[in-house]
């Protein structure tokens, strides 16, 4: 059988049930109508739900040619840091300037799934039987842009996506647990036993099997996020307890509250620089069309309600959750910063340094892995959003592209993900569809 049809057949059923019929469209449409939402920052445009088709459009994944890298604005310079990874998807730097890198991915729990990354047929190579599930540490010991030292750092993981030094334990988020193992400063693996301090759900909607934490500032709490584990509650929302959440915890897992609620898959999570703000990137929702639903950068709020599933960009009700919860949709919160729709806008990184230029001083870097629901691809780069007094004080812009190679044969080279600012100013970028980290300096630094 042809490979490019046995793929087909295969994933033919992965696709949600039946669409909507015309008359639904048209009724949908008439609750929901075109909108236009201003922000902070932006000024959205939102069509009526299914204006288009959804539409389904993977790519397929090239290897970097010998040379290339990705494109970043003039007076910046992209090199590899890395590579020979095996999905290389979130990147933590410890205190002591170490390079942490999760090495993770999707392992298919359905069938169908299953036997195409069995058979190697997703082109996208996200699909894989696998998962390395290994953090990696790179070390540059002289300072000259390279790391000299790499070391398997930790194995035998589930999933690991968010990392975290926190007092003298070293935190790891799998995707159905948060562990602490005993950490010392420098130290280049761990090999005493970790220890479970929560338990997490586990499963997910396409990529919502990830994980991140963060520390507060003071480093009395951490926060978990933790996506939806369907597109828009299609399994039923008794499936979705503790999930489209940021949760906080105390240090050693007690203490679990829900901190914000409402957000589809909340992935990337940082503190605005200077200020006490916490703010996430959000993967939003599938199958309302082309520009429908937008991810977004949001500061997050104690106890607010950020719409999935009834909702999406404020109080717009989702055709498919009618009528379910109006209490909660006039509750719902307006995104700060839309981010494109299908963009899969999952890493986040304020510039807390000195070293790019001033325009990009506390702005933040979102990591953008690609579309799959959309006739153009949309994300597949590293965008930049400005910040002013610890706002956002303009639309995004692009940073990192050139991950596109052929749009029209449905090519790319790479996709990129998790983020972090190192110590001396460059930024690191893991793209892990490309096995690689990328590093961006800049050619004036400190200017």
């Amino acid at each position: 059988m042809n490979k490019i049809f046995l793929y087909a057949f295969v994933l033919a059923g992965l696709a949600s049930c039946k669409g909507p019929s015309e008359e639904e469209k048209a009724q949908a449409a008439a609750r929901t109508p075109a909108d236009t939402v201003t922000t902070a920052a932006t000024s959205v445009d939102l069509p009526a739900p299914y204006a288009t088709e959804s539409v389904t459009k993977r790519s397929k994944v090239i290897d970097w040619p010998a040379g290339r890298t990705p494109v970043v604005p003039a007076g910046f310079t992209v090199t590899e840091y890395a590579g020979s990874f095996n999905s290389p998807r979130w990147l933590y730097v410890t205190p002591n300037g170490d390079v942490l890198v999760a090495e993770s991915n999707t392992v298919p729990t359905n069938p169908k799934k299953k036997v195409a990354a069995a058979l190697n047929l997703d082109p996208s190579r996200s699909l894989k039987p696998t998962s390395a599930n290994r953090i990696t540490l790179l070390r540059d010991t002289n300072q000259d842009g390279k790391p000299d030292l790499r070391a398997t750092f930790l194995t035998g993981l589930n999933q690991p996506l968010g990392m975290l030094v926190l007092g003298n334990y070293f935190y790891v988020a799998n995707t159905d647990a948060v562990l602490r193992f005993a950490y010392q400063p420098g130290q280049t693996k761990i090999t005493g036993p970790g220890q479970k301090i929560l338990d997490l759900p586990a499963g997910g909607y396409n990529n919502h099997w990830t994980r991140n934490l963060l520390a507060a500032p003071d480093g009395s709490k951490i926060y978990v996020s933790v996506g939806s584990g369907s597109n828009v509650g299609e399994n039923g929302m008794d499936k979705e307890k503790r999930r489209a959440n940021v949760l906080v915890i105390n240090p050693d897992g007690s203490g679990e509250q829900i901190y914000a609620a409402g957000l589809r898959n909340p992935v990337g999570m940082a503190w605005a620089p200077g200020t006490g703000t916490l703010w996430t990137a959000v993967n939003e929702r599938d199958e309302l069309g082309d520009e429908l639903v937008p991810d977004y950068l949001t500061s997050v709020r104690q106890g607010a309600f950020y719409g999935w599933p009834y909702a999406y960009f404020g109080q717009h009700e989702d055709p498919r959750r009618q009528g379910e919860a109006p209490e909660l949709v006039r509750k719902t919160v307006v995104p700060d910063v839309a981010l494109g729709p299908h963009t899969a806008s999952l890493g986040l990184a304020f510039y807390d340094q000195k070293a790019f230029p001033a325009k990009y001083r506390n702005g933040a870097f979102i990591g953008q892995h690609g579309s799959w629901n959309r006739s153009t691809f949309s994300g597949y780069k590293v965008v930049f959003v400005p910040f002013h007094n610890g706002r956002p004080s303009g639309p995004m812009e692009d940073f990192a592209t050139g991950f596109i190679a052929n749009e029209e044969g449905k090519q790319v080279y790479g996709r990129p993900v998790g983020l972090t600012v190192q110590p001396d100013g460059a930024l690191l970028i893991a793209d892990d569809a490309g096995n690689k980290v990328w590093r961006v300096v800049a050619a004036n630094s400190g200017k």
